[in-house]
């Protein structure tokens, strides 16, 4: 099993994972089963996919599954944009979360380009 734990992007995306965890609890109970959950599955997506595609076989696999995880960022980035526009969180606090995504991204880019 190859060890993921030591993976820049995986501990980055794990910290991001807690604090939209945190910055959700404040949002309406309303958006429990609407945009809660489903920015705290793309959250974690990210993370996850980094986590599978490690443990794959072959760095295309890894790849694949790298490219997954992109995807649920930017769904992230998505739900983020929609929260602020809800007033559910701050300009501020977008902007923080955002400084994130796009260094996950940076990140996941990186590994994907290492690897091919």
């Amino acid at each position: 099993m190859h060890d993921y734990h030591k993976l820049l992007v995986w501990q980055k995306a794990l910290a991001f994972v807690l604090d939209i965890y945190k910055l959700t609890k404040k949002f309406p109970k309303e958006e429990l089963f609407g945009l809660i959950s489903q920015l705290r599955r793309a959250a974690v997506s990210v993370m996850a996919n980094v986590v599978e595609g490690r443990g794959k076989q072959t760095d295309k696999d890894f790849i694949r599954y790298l490219y997954i995880s992109k995807g649920s960022l930017n769904e992230c980035q998505c739900y983020l944009e929609l929260a602020v526009g809800l007033l559910y969180i701050t300009q501020q606090e977008l902007d923080r979360q955002l400084q994130r995504v796009r260094e996950i991204g940076f990140l996941l880019n990186k590994l994907i380009e290492s690897l091919s």
